[in-house]
Order: structure tokens, then C-alpha cells, then sequence
């Protein structure tokens, strides 16, 4: 059995390095970056980088259309429905991750086995940007803190510290999300 591997992060560590005048290879900052990476991940509902042979089974609803969980996809699925291969003129696929079957799909679970390569490489900028947005912020506050008082100095984060996400950020989000296609 393999162990999984851990997914690559959406930024360049050097950028974050620089912009909080860390080295390139300190711990937290790394820590920071994979936290922001895989928040973004989270709240997009796919993996975002590039992954080749992605292997998911989907429940058939009996429509003619499927969606997949992560995009963009890349080139032609292989898809089987219940074990038997569909020829590439038995379906229609999309860049935006959706499948079309004419005939519709079979009204049960776990009866479409799909194989595709989805994702980015490179990762593009916008979400780059973000992801490193929010890493600087995730670096520089203390979760739960909004104001910290040391003798006669106080300092008050800002609503964007406290609440976590940036209008950037939000934008990256809906753009990138699954069922949004690529419309970044």
C-alpha cells in the first residue's frame, strides 16, 4: 500500500518568504502556505493542480448529464458503465468537467467509473495571489485574537484578520469552484 502524497502547494513558497522576510525554507511560513493551499482546495471542492489518471466512481441519476468532481478536464475520459467501456462516440464530455450521454446514465449508485486528468498547471495567478493573501494574513494573526495590549501599545487586526477572507479571495473561490467550471 502507498501512503498518499501530500498535494503541492498553490503558490510559490519564495513569494511568501520575501513578502514576510522569512527564508524560503522555514517551517511555519511552509506550514502557513499548506494551510492556506488546502483551505483554498477545501472551499473549491477539488484538488485544483493538475492530476492525471484520477480514478472516481459516480452515482447515475438517470438524466443525461454528469458532472465531475474537479475541473478542468483535460482530454477525452475514459468511462465504463457497469464494467463495459463506452466508445468515445457514446458520449460527450465538456472542459467544464460535465458528461453527456444521450441515452442517459443508469439510475444506480456507483455504476459510472470515470478516468480522467483534471486541473492546473500552472497554477493560474489569480488563485496564486490569494492563496499568498491568505497565508500572509493566517501568518500574522493569532486565531481567535482582535486586539492584543502590551503595556501602553494596542493593536486591533482588522475585520479581513478576524473574519479570514479577503474580497480576493472570494472571488478566487466562486470562479474555481466545482460546478463553476474554469470561468476565471
Amino acid at each position: 500500500m502507498t501512503a498518499p502524497t501530500e498535494p503541492p502547494l498553490l503558490a510559490d513558497p519564495a513569494e511568501l518568504a520575501r513578502a514576510l522576510g522569512v527564508p524560503v525554507d522555514d517551517p511555519d511560513m511552509l506550514d502557513t502556505l499548506r494551510r492556506a493551499s488546502n483551505r483554498f482546495r477545501g472551499q473549491v471542492h477539488h484538488s485544483v493542480h493538475k492530476v492525471v489518471g484520477d480514478e472516481v466512481w459516480l452515482d447515475g441519476d438517470g438524466s443525461t448529464e454528469l458532472l465531475l468532481p474537479a475541473a478542468p478536464v483535460l482530454a477525452r475520459p475514459l468511462v465504463d458503465v457497469d464494467g463495459q467501456a463506452l466508445a468515445a462516440g457514446d458520449f460527450e464530455w465538456s472542459r467544464r468537467g460535465i458528461l453527456r450521454r444521450r441515452c442517459g446514465w443508469p439510475d444506480r449508485l456507483d455504476a459510472i467509473r470515470v478516468v480522467y486528468d483534471h486541473g492546473y498547471d500552472p497554477i493560474p495567478e489569480d488563485i496564486q495571489e490569494a492563496v499568498i493573501d491568505q497565508a500572509r494574513i493566517m501568518a500574522g494573526t493569532m486565531p481567535g485574537v482582535q486586539t492584543v495590549q502590551a503595556g501602553g501599545e494596542t493593536v486591533t487586526y482588522g475585520a479581513t484578520a478576524t473574519t479570514g477572507v479577503t474580497a480576493q479571495w472570494s472571488a478566487a473561490v466562486e470562479a474555481y469552484r466545482v460546478g463553476r467550471g474554469d470561468q476565471a
